[in-house]
């Protein structure tokens, strides 16, 4: 099989940063899975590739540690379960990348929002007094 390079946003991941392991899988595949490594565990060494540069790379260390560990086991081909197995590095990687979501701004209830909130409660304790034993 030739060098597995995986492409994330512009970014090539070679194979050199990956480590591949593979053992049996447990699931679908009858007398299959008792003699062949299916199962696949596809290790990549974040902090020492050079793949993305400093800044991206800090973001994604933040969000995913040094080592990122993908396993795939649900097809009966272990190279289904390698392609499987990329695309989810890929996937899990591009999400890392993504710039942290806007800061939220602070905001008051409006005079409005605040009125109708005590109206509503003073009818909704109204409401359940009026169901209590009537007082002689």
């Amino acid at each position: 099989m030739g060098a597995a390079v995986i492409t994330v946003r512009h970014h090539v991941i070679s194979d050199a940063d990956l480590t591949w392991r593979f053992s049996r899988s447990s699931g679908p595949g009858g007398q299959n899975v008792n003699t062949t490594d299916t199962r696949v565990q596809l290790s990549f060494d974040l902090a020492g590739s050079d793949a993305f540069p400093d800044r991206l790379k800090q973001r994604m260390l933040a969000r995913l540690g040094d080592q990122v560990v993908v396993v795939a086991a649900e097809h009966r081909s272990q190279l289904r379960n390698r392609r499987a197995a990329e695309d989810r590095l890929a996937e899990l990687l591009e999400e890392a990348m993504k710039p942290p979501p806007p800061r939220r701004v602070p905001t008051k209830p409006s005079k409005g929002s605040q009125q109708r909130r005590i109206r509503q409660k003073r009818r909704r304790s109204e409401t359940k007094r009026l169901r209590g034993r009537p007082e002689d």
